[in-house]
């Protein structure tokens, strides 16, 4: 092979030039010649530094160009320095070792082939067959489409994560980037561990949130379990799911996320009723056996929807819910009560309000499954529709033939009214007590009264015209204010616990209602289970959606499930930012909530309702039966016996409550202390508080009377 005539050249230069640059500057220093070199070797410097400054590509290549004048500029340098022929004969050595340098690296004939240029006398290249790959554990020979080898070549140069290798990789219809991977353990029998979204996102260049494993079920033919893992990678389809979701799709990214409004949940389809101006979210919970825990205002931002308490609603069904977005609020129309709603079915049932949905509400009279009378629990703060509810209530007990009785703690206008319709009404804890001992002492009365058919004494049976007594409801509103009372305050709670365990089987129900259902407010907690599940609890607006919450714990299975009440109904109108730059005042207010409450039905679902409405400003007989429905004569006359039925209004008789150790106070009540009291009834409240304390509440009721709380 002939040595191309540029290295020729450029080796005899170096040659030639090495003794010259060795012997003048030791035969004459100042000979012309170390003038041309050290010129030579400065222009060399000034080229090195200008390619250096360059941004132009090739600056390795000029500045390889300019080293041999530089070179031969610091020889000759040295060579002037050094005495003589210098140490070891230097000088020669310096010139030798540059010459052989240039020699072997050739700068100027090397890159003046740069253009590829063939060498001369440089064989024709011949061609040859492409070497054949082996296959690796990486890249099987197994016959693989073009897509599957590609994404091999990317997997296997991220480092096989996970200790996996791509068995398959599929692209996704009409998208240009989407594709599913099939991956499987590189070791056989072996599960995948490890491997995250993050390390197949690096291996194919996307983002994270673009990957998504899943496992891979058995199918014939093929394995599945741990072993084998499925990856979709789908950065076409989620850049269109981030600028143009589906319904399902914002639904799953922005509700049914873990940080969204229902965690875990999927919508079934939504609907639009245009006549009603509603729109609907169905949804169910991915898991079946999961409780959906749905937070509205969350639920409302994720979908894009006013938060609008009074205009969104959610209905929970097990697995099940639905969201109501209405135009309008649905609760602020009013439905009057009429006597055909309020008259209870064979079963006991009346309609006592309506839903967001239109759908009727009932309540019991008594309850048919259990062959037994009904309890009540009425909750809500002032003017939240109590009263109100009173009203249809006790219509619907007349209609069905039971005995009212109404007491409350203070006299008002609405329970004077309702007075006219049933059989005993008052307004003084007296009056309570009276009425709770003259039930209580009923229970023994009607334990004895013998049915005609017979003539033996059975339980109470509702709608069994043999029963010889009729049922009797109980009321007792501001319950906690009354059993608070100093005077009559713990026999009136002693009375109510009573009466809520025995009652039931000789047909009486105690309805209490107030603005708290826990234990240091009244309610103790054997009589909240017995009235909890004894009736359908109604509590109206408690003064906030937490309180009405809390109040509802322990109605309900899942305290979660419970609707908030606000204040009124107003529609939430432009921006609050808006209005505050501009210095706008905000919306009046809408429509009262009055009379909107959580209804606890039997399965322990919460149910958001607005009850029938009763005119107090009119006369209230179309609700009520022509005649008010008494007590028989037997029972009355055995009432009498016992001198518990006379005018529960009138002041205190001579030991009715215990012998009088003290003269009444200014008030006409007894003054505290005072011995056994007679009828059979509980022991004396002095006596109580001295002897009998066996509980945390009596012990307090104590200390207060000792230090005159």
């Amino acid at each position: 092979m002939s040595t191309p005539r540029s290295v020729v050249l450029e080796r005899l230069a170096y040659t030639l030039a090495a003794p010259a640059l060795a012997v003048a500057p030791n035969l004459s220093p100042d000979s012309p010649v170390n003038t041309v070199v050290q010129l030579a070797g400065a222009a060399g410097i000034g080229g090195i530094v200008l390619a250096a400054r360059s941004e132009e590509t090739g600056a390795g290549r000029k500045i390889l160009r300019w080293s041999p004048l530089v070179l031969a500029a610091a020889v000759d340098v040295a060579a002037n320095n050094t005495p003589g022929w210098g140490p070891w004969w230097l000088d020669g050595l310096l010139a030798a070792a540059w010459a052989g340098a240039g020699c072997l690296v050739l700068p100027f004939a090397r890159h003046a082939r740069r253009h590829h240029r063939p060498a001369l006398a440089a064989p024709a290249p011949q061609l040859q067959p492409a070497a054949r790959l082996e296959p690796t554990p990486a890249q099987p020979d197994d016959g693989a489409d073009q897509l599957t080898r590609e994404a091999r070549v990317l997997w296997e140069r991220a480092g096989m994560p996970g200790r996996t290798h791509i068995v398959s990789a599929t692209r996704h219809p009409a998208m240009q980037h989407d594709l599913t991977v099939l991956l499987r353990a590189s070791e056989t029998g072996r599960p995948i561990t490890g491997l995250a979204e993050a390390h197949v996102a690096a291996a194919f260049g996307v983002h994270e949130e673009d990957v998504a494993l899943a496992t891979v079920a058995v199918q014939p033919g093929r394995q599945g379990g741990p072993g084998w893992l499925e990856a979709h990678i789908t950065p076409d389809a989620n850049q269109r799911r981030r600028n143009e979701p589906t319904d399902r799709e914002r639904w799953a990214d922005r509700v049914g996320s873990p940080r969204g409004g229902a965690p875990g949940s999927e919508l079934v389809h939504t609907s639009r009723d245009k006549e009603r101006g509603v729109t609907f979210y169905r949804a169910k919970m991915a898991d079946s056996t999961e409780l959906p825990r749905v937070d509205l205002m969350k639920v409302c931002r994720g979908l894009g929807i006013k938060e609008d308490d009074s205009c969104v609603f959610v209905l929970i069904d097990g697995a099940e819910f639905l969201i109501s977005a209405f135009d309008e609020p649905p609760l602020s129309a009013i439905f009057p009560a009429t006597r055909e709603l309020l008259t209870p079915d064979a079963k006991g049932m009346y309609v006592c309000g309506f839903t967001i949905t239109g759908q009727p509400v009932k309540n019991m009279v008594w309850q048919h499954d259990k062959n037994a009378a009904a309890h009540g629990l009425i909750l809500g703060v002032t003017r939240s529709g109590k009263t109100q509810y009173f009203a249809i209530s006790m219509a619907a007990e007349s209609l069905a033939g039971a005995v009212v009785w109404l007491s409350s703690y203070r006299k008002d206008e609405k329970t004077s009214v309702l007075g006219e319709y049933i059989d005993r009404q008052g307004s003084t804890p007296l009056f309570m007590v009276r009425k709770l001992r003259a039930a209580k002492a009923l229970c023994d009365i009607r334990a004895e009264m013998p049915w005609d058919y017979d003539g033996k004494p059975h339980d109470y049976k509702p709608g069994d015209s043999r029963c010889p007594y009729r049922s009797l409801n109980v009321y007792a509103d501001e319950f906690m204010t009354a059993s608070a009372d100093p005077t009559y305050g713990a026999e009136i709670q002693s009375l109510g616990d009573d009466l809520t365990v025995m009652g039931l089987k000789y047909g009486i129900g105690f309805k209490p209602a107030g603005q708290s259902p826990f234990a240091h407010n009244g309610f103790s907690t054997e009589m909240k289970d017995n009235l909890r599940q004894n009736s359908r609890p109604v509590i109206f607006n408690m003064g906030s959606p937490g309180a009405t919450r809390k109040a509802a714990e322990g109605t309900m299975e899942n305290p979660y499930d419970v609707p908030t009440i606000p204040a009124r109904y107003a529609r939430q109108e432009g921006s609050a930012i808006e209005r505050a730059m501009r210095g706008e005042a905000d919306p009046e207010n809408g429509v009262s909530t009055g009379g909107v409450a959580v209804i606890v039905l039997d399965n322990g679902r919460a149910v958001l309702m607005r009850s029938l409405y009763a005119d107090f400003d009119t006369d209230l007989a179309h609700l009520f039966p022509d005649e008010v429905n008494r007590l028989t004569e037997h029972e009355i006359a055995e009432l009498e016996k016992l001198d518990l039925w006379f005018d529960w209004n009138e002041p205190p008789r001579p030991g009715e409550f215990g012998p009088e150790d003290d003269e009444d106070d200014d008030s006409g009540r007894p003054r505290k202390g005072g011995g056994k009291r007679s009828h059979g009834t509980s022991s004396g409240r002095g006596e109580q508080r001295r002897d009998s304390v066996t509980s945390p509440r009596q012990a307090l009721e104590a200390i207060k009377n000792l230090s005159n709380a």
